[in-house]
């Protein structure tokens, strides 16, 4: 490795990939009874990552100087996050790591099979929005003025439409250095603003009361929940705890503090059925009951980890429609669109002919 590549692998994000490369092959090494020293110090030879070999061949050496791989990773908090670090931590206490590597792993591969699910269904509406506002720009600064000159040499009455439309094509040609900046400003400041805990629980309570968008991020939530949950009960981690690492882990700012209450209510001897009951916008009955069932049987971790099967399946099955859900409202969008340009196009058009 060369000075730059470590130097740029500070800006890297450790991909899913890596992770699931990671645990995968790592689970296997250690069932087979390979020392984990040399286990890890195998795989940061055999990763293409740079961030990730650099990460395991210290980790490596930190092992070999006598640390356990808990200790070795909290230097890494920020690249494997709380719940990684945790579950390595109860496996090497416990004696089970290969069980709980393959467990990480199989988190890891769900989590990021819904992820890749969610941006693949998302490209096609993107690409066909950005599209659509692209050809209207284009339209709006070289078509449109070449178009309305005749209508300006004209005597005759503008429909409203037409009116509009000629002023915002005016505006923008003869503005468009202050529209681009006002667009940039318009973009930084929403971005900022939604990065703020206020903004972030407004977008997420926004989101969460949309038709067919709030269905989707509360399955999406609810799959993530489960199967985070189950992995860390199945770890041998306290049922509280694992409520507070869970609610770092999930993106909807609702379901984060929903955990966090919970577990405070858990802490004092509440059931999570009973907690759950006061967020049914969150929660739905069905998920409580099971939830219930799981605690009254000593079986909650297998229980949520049917449930996060079910929702990972049921969010999938929806991703796999959204474009055919999509697809009426964009064509409808783009004729609305196109069919006013062509209104106000066409009308005076049809007015000169009248007056002739």
């Amino acid at each position: 490795m060369t000075k730059t590549d470590i130097f740029l692998s500070h800006f890297q994000k450790i991909s899913a990939t890596s992770k699931i490369f990671l645990l995968q092959n790592l689970s296997i090494m250690v069932k087979a009874g390979i020392p984990l020293a040399s286990s890890i110090k195998t795989l940061a030879e055999q990763t293409k990552q740079i961030k990730m070999k650099i990460i395991l061949t210290d980790l490596s050496e930190k092992i070999g100087q006598g640390k356990s791989l808990y200790e070795g990773l909290e230097s890494y908090k920020k690249d494997f996050g709380e719940m990684f670090i945790n579950m390595i931590r109860a496996g090497e206490a416990s004696g089970r790591l290969d069980e709980i590597l393959r467990d990480l792993y199989t988190q890891t591969k769900k989590d990021h099979e819904l992820k890749s699910k969610i941006k693949g269904a998302m490209t096609y509406p993107t690409i066909i929005i950005c599209a659509v506002f692209g050809i209207g720009a284009f339209m709006m600064v070289f078509v449109l003025p070449n178009i309305t000159k005749v209508f300006s040499d004209t005597n005759i009455q503008l429909p409203l439409i037409t009116q509009i439309l000629i002023g915002t094509s005016n505006f923008i040609t003869n503005n468009w250095i202050v529209v681009l900046i006002s667009l940039v400003l318009f973009f930084f400041i929403i971005t900022k603003a939604i990065k703020t805990k206020i903004g972030k629980s407004f977008l997420d309570k926004t989101f969460l009361a949309t038709p067919v968008l709030g269905t989707i991020i509360q399955k999406i939530n609810l799959a993530q929940f489960s199967r985070s949950i189950s992995s860390l009960i199945k770890s041998d981690i306290d049922i509280v705890e694992a409520f507070t690492i869970t609610s770092r882990t999930l993106n909807n700012s609702l379901y984060r503090q929903a955990l966090i209450e919970s577990s405070e209510q858990i802490k004092k001897g509440e059931k999570i059925e009973a907690v759950f009951k006061n967020y049914p916008k969150l929660f739905p009955p069905s998920v409580i009951q099971m939830i219930s069932v799981g605690e009254e049987t000593g079986s909650l971790d297998q229980i949520l980890e049917n449930l996060s099967g079910f929702y990972e399946e049921e969010v999938s099955q929806t991703m796999d429609s959204l474009p055919t859900i999509i697809e009426p409202v964009l064509m409808i969008f783009i004729g609305i669109a196109v069919g006013g340009v062509a209104l106000a196009i066409m009308m005076p058009i049809y007015s000169l002919t009248e007056a002739f």
